[in-house]
């Protein structure tokens, strides 16, 4: 019998396996869970992308810079001013809150105002989800968003937008090829929670340092949580909100993170300090004005037109320190309210719109541990953070102590 030949590997296959084995994780280490600690310096460092609405890469033009600015800016501005931020900062652990742009955004670009008011009553059904049209490919932009984060093996975690189901991917579509992307810690939602609302609900624990007395505690919580979309309710306008469901698994996840905490080995009086990322901001974000922030406020608070109790929920859990949410692009502040630091990023990307002249930006936080009496790592002594600025020297403004043992409060930052 003749020998079968073997099939010839064309460049498009070569390719295609190249890039597949680039961005996703094989299945057989899927079930490897990355351990997140603090360093030997004894800090962890967060460093937040809000609202990249990144679309088809460099075909993808720049919204609200100035005219010279566009004919080169794109999507690939976004993209580097990650690498630069990854770079400057060296950081632990990359948060991404909303990535991809609206159905809107992208359709609005090339219709005119009529023609657009033609499309918007064409896709808008009865009820209030908005935005159907399948306006790019959402994989191939989800690759190229969180490129920056794969390539520099820095673990990173990300949470949904209102705008992430926009495309040719579903809500659960997108979160689901997230979660198959490298050194993602990303969650489709909680095993141990069998009914939740929403897709991205998942916390994640910061050990101590390794080999000290707090190797095996969680020094440090941090909670994801699916903020919505839309209303799903006729009667209730406007945007969505975390559900009860959600609020009940994070009940839940906080009082056994804080059982865990108080017990032996090296049981503490309270429980470790908690971090909250989300996408959409709380009614209670619209307490503040520039008298009691620190950043600026130069939009209203975008968030949904009912209160849902999430707030109150987290203050009662007692272990929250601070929440981070996007969505709202030109306000960048954080204002405590009831022991809360609740807190914006700023507008991250370029096809998202923005202020001409205000830069794009970054939050950065930082825990950092205390020293014990026997001169080892102990538990978390402060939680600082501050914004670094899409300029030339990324000069960073409104250095903050968002919680500490001792009191909250401002620091000098250096700049280059």
């Amino acid at each position: 019998m003749a020998k079968k030949s073997r099939p010839s590997l064309s460049l498009s296959h070569f390719v295609g396996v190249v890039v597949f084995s680039l961005f996703f994780v094989p299945k057989s280490v899927l079930g490897v869970k990355q351990e997140l600690r603090f360093g030997k310096n004894g800090e962890f460092k967060i460093l937040q992308v809000a609202d990249m609405h990144f679309a088809d890469g460099k075909t993808t033009p720049c919204l609200d810079v100035f005219p010279n600015q566009m004919p080169s800016c794109s999507d690939l501005n976004t993209t580097a001013f990650v690498e630069r931020m990854i770079q400057a900062e060296k950081t632990d652990f990359i948060v991404f809150t909303g990535t991809l742009p609206s159905a809107l955004t992208l359709t609005s670009m090339f219709l005119s105002q009529s023609k657009l008011m033609e499309v918007l009553f064409a896709l808008w059904p009865i009820g209030d989800n908005i935005f159907g049209f399948d306006a790019t490919d959402a994989a191939k932009s989800l690759n190229a968003a969180f490129w920056p984060a794969i390539e520099s093996n820095i673990p990173w975690a990300a949470v949904l937008g209102n705008h992430d189901q926009d495309s040719t991917l579903s809500r659960e579509g997108v979160m689901k090829h997230v979660v198959g992307l490298k050194n993602t810690l990303s969650q489709v939602n909680p095993a141990e929670a069998h009914i939740i609302d929403g897709f991205g609900n998942y916390n994640l624990e910061i050990g101590g340092v390794k080999d000290s007395c707090f190797e095996n505690k969680s020094a440090l919580n941090l909670y994801f949580l699916d903020s919505g979309d839309y209303s799903t309710v006729p009667a209730i306008p406007g945007y969505g909100w975390i559900k009860p469901s959600q609020q009940l698994w994070f009940q839940r996840t906080s009082a056994k993170l804080r059982r865990a905490y108080m017990r032996q080995p090296e049981a503490q009086k309270g429980p470790a300090p908690g971090l909250v990322y989300f996408h959409i901001p709380l009614p209670e974000f619209a307490s503040f004005d520039s008298s009691n922030v620190t950043g600026v406020r130069q939009e209203g608070i975008s968030s949904a037109s009912v209160n849902s109790g999430f707030f109150t929920t987290m203050v009662e859990a007692g272990d929250v320190k601070a929440v981070f949410t996007g969505h709202d692009h030109l306000n960048d502040f954080c204002g405590e309210l009831t022991g809360i630091q609740l807190c914006y990023a700023g507008g991250f990307g370029y096809h998202a719109y923005g202020k001409a002249g205000w830069s794009r930006r970054a939050r950065v936080v930082v825990a950092s541990l205390e020293k014990t009496e026997k001169g080892g790592w102990g538990a978390v002594k402060s939680i600082k953070t501050w914004k670094r600025l899409d300029d030339e020297h990324l000069t960073a403004i409104d250095g903050q102590v968002l919680w500490s043992r001792s009191r909250a409060g401002k620091f000098l930052l250096n700049n280059p």
